[in-house]
């Protein structure tokens, strides 16, 4: 695995769920592959149980970890070739990638698309630069696009946690938000899902309100309805998340009452587990009596952050 930008870089999701698990048993078994090696962390926007959980994971195998906040700590990039630098950038991404491809073995990246400009953002232009001009592994810690750990670990919890003889069924649920939020966790999540279920791991299903509709890229195979308790009907698993719209990008567009999930609504479930990629606004993604009751799943899902990132490093190191 050389680079981790999407299911697609996945040979055998299978035998990636279970290298996690085993890691979640035994996490040090394997310090000696990182052994004087880096990882480079590198962050343009916030982040929480992704920068802990893949230090954390890296230390676990025995690397080194340096940290860099770009929005705070760096210059500023120009990704764009053949201008004049006479503006507010400071520095050309093919020259700051190659440098921290001289540092580090391995290399982290996290940017937050702009949300202004869909052909922009969908391009992954800021991504594909920096994959190519820092010549050495890279990870992402969530793109404009994409957020492939956080559905790793997601997939892990599903496969950890179900006991069933069948296979679960499978909801993710649009939630309301004050603000326009990015498509890449949803995207992501559906994605890795829509693979787990042409593998024959499980049933997928994705409700949302009309205008809501993700990029039919992330969806193939995906069962779509505008009908929350339809989707709710006899589920297992239900992935709580807000997004902004694709159509009109970047907008937060009008929708009917009714789609916070709270314990009323898990009535009509199979006793669904409920998931969230955290970090979550009480009482308006999601009520708080299930955040905070039997069904949630959200701090167990993000420990399983940590053994997600792990296993995606191992695999990298023993290519090194």
């Amino acid at each position: 695995m050389n680079q981790f930008t999407s299911v697609n870089d996945v040979q055998d999701i299978s035998q990636l769920i279970k290298d996690a698990l085993a890691l979640k048993e035994s996490p040090y078994a394997h310090q000696h592959l990182g052994k004087n090696k880096t990882l480079g962390l590198v962050f343009l926007n916030p982040s929480l149980r992704t920068r802990l959980s893949t230090q954390k994971a890296a230390l676990n195998l025995g690397m080194n970890v340096m940290v860099m906040n770009m929005d705070k700590e760096g210059w500023a990039l120009e990704t764009q070739d053949g201008v004049v630098m006479n503006g507010t950038t400071v520095e050309h991404i093919r020259e700051a990638a190659a440098v921290m491809g001289q540092y580090c073995d391995i290399l982290g990246l996290r940017s937050f698309p702009k949300l202004v400009n869909r052909e922009e953002d969908y391009n992954e232009d800021f991504f594909s630069k920096f994959i190519k001009y820092c010549n050495v592994p890279v990870v992402s810690l969530e793109s404009a696009t994409r957020h492939p750990l956080q559905s790793l670990a997601d997939l892990i919890t599903i496969k950890e946690t179900w006991k069933g003889a069948a296979k679960p069924k499978v909801v993710l649920a649009w939630a309301p938000h004050i603000k326009a939020l990015p498509q890449a966790v949803p995207n992501s999540f559906a994605e890795w899902m829509s693979k787990a279920q042409s593998l024959g791991m499980l049933d997928f299903t994705i409700a949302q309100p009309k205008g809501y509709e993700l990029s039919e890229e992330f969806t193939p195979g995906a069962h779509i309805t505008h009908d929350l308790d339809e989707a709710l009907s006899g589920a297992d698993y239900i992935y709580v998340k807000n997004w902004s719209s694709y159509k009109e990008y970047g907008k937060v567009l009008t929708y009917p009452e009714g789609w916070m999930l709270n314990n009323e609504k898990l009535k009509g479930t199979n006793d669904a587990k409920v998931m969230h990629c955290l970090p979550v606004r009480r009482d308006l993604e999601l009520s708080s009596e299930i955040l905070d009751g039997p069904n949630s799943l959200v701090i167990h899902e993000a420990g399983n952050r940590l053994w997600a990132a792990q296993a995606v490093l191992k695999q990298m190191l023993e290519q090194l």
